[in-house]
């Protein structure tokens, strides 16, 4: 079942595709409409839930007038503004990282350059419960198990009949720093050659003798989606993120993805690597 934020973005993609069919600049449509640019904006980005008068307001100004394509366009409304199992845990997670959950539930691929952290989908709980426990944030203890369930939860999509195509390029700074202490650290490793042995995951580990690299100070993800046109490039900070959708920039974001894969070590090296690592934290 396709999550609510994918919908959206379905639905947004649509009556993007609609304007322009109509041929109507995005300024024209939303000042005859009476939204400002920048709602119509996040409405055909998939970034706001949509009220079902404004979606039967935008069709008719955008000329659908046939009645299956109306019901078709207001059921999709309706399935985009159900809540998603993350809702559940509103309190635990930031407003501005639920659109990355929602999409994440539902991609089909994920590539994903990290230069720090493991990312999320590979996170055991002791290493996940490592990051919760230094946050600035002072959670509590309770505070901080319910994130670590959420993270882990998140992982479920490994387990979909048709789970996303993950290919993870790791700074090989990610495996050498001691998040949590060794034990930690060696159950972590582990695990991402547990999931490297699945034919839908690809781990590559950026070895620092691979030297000045594309990517020096930014980790991003690319998300792609089966049903939906257009990936989209999901960049993390301290307090919020940056959704880049802009065709140019994703190119971007895919060719510098490209060399850093082609400077990784190959998906094997790095396997036969993070043995040889863990086997060396051992000692």
């Amino acid at each position: 079942m396709d999550s609510p934020t994918v919908l959206r973005r379905r639905l947004g993609s649509e009556l993007r595709r609609l304007r322009e069919r109509a041929g109507l600049q995005a300024k024209t449509a939303a000042d005859t409409l009476r939204f400002s640019a920048t709602k119509i904006s996040r409405i055909e980005s998939g970034q706001t839930t949509l009220k079902e008068s404004d979606v039967r307001a935008m069709l008719e100004l955008y000329g659908v007038t046939d009645e299956a394509e109306l019901r078709q366009f207001i059921s999709l409304t309706r399935r985009s503004t159900q809540r998603g199992w993350w809702h559940d845990y509103g309190d635990a997670l930031p407003d501005w990282f639920q659109t990355y959950v929602g999409m994440e539930a539902d991609a089909s691929g994920i590539r994903a350059y990290e230069t720090e952290l493991v990312p999320g989908l590979f996170q055991t709980p002791d290493y996940a419960r490592a990051l919760f426990q230094i946050a600035p944030s002072g959670h509590t203890a309770e505070e901080i198990e319910r994130r670590v369930k959420l993270r882990i939860q998140r992982q479920e999509v490994f387990k979909r009949p048709d789970p996303p195509t993950v290919r993870a390029i790791l700074n090989e700074s990610v495996l050498r720093r001691p998040v949590g202490g060794a034990e930690t650290m060696r159950g972590q490793i582990k695990h991402l050659i547990e999931l490297a042995g699945n034919s839908s995951v690809t781990v590559q580990i950026l070895p620092f003798s691979a030297g000045t690299h594309a990517s020096m100070s930014m980790a991003f993800h690319i998300l792609s989606f089966a049903d939906v046109p257009g990936d989209i490039v999901y960049v993390e900070a301290l307090t919020s993120s940056l959704y880049i959708e802009k065709e140019s920039d994703i190119a971007r974001h895919e060719r510098v993805f490209n060399q850093l894969a082609a400077a990784a070590m190959s998906a094997d090296d790095s396997l036969s690597w993070m043995h040889e690592l863990v086997t060396e934290r051992q000692k």
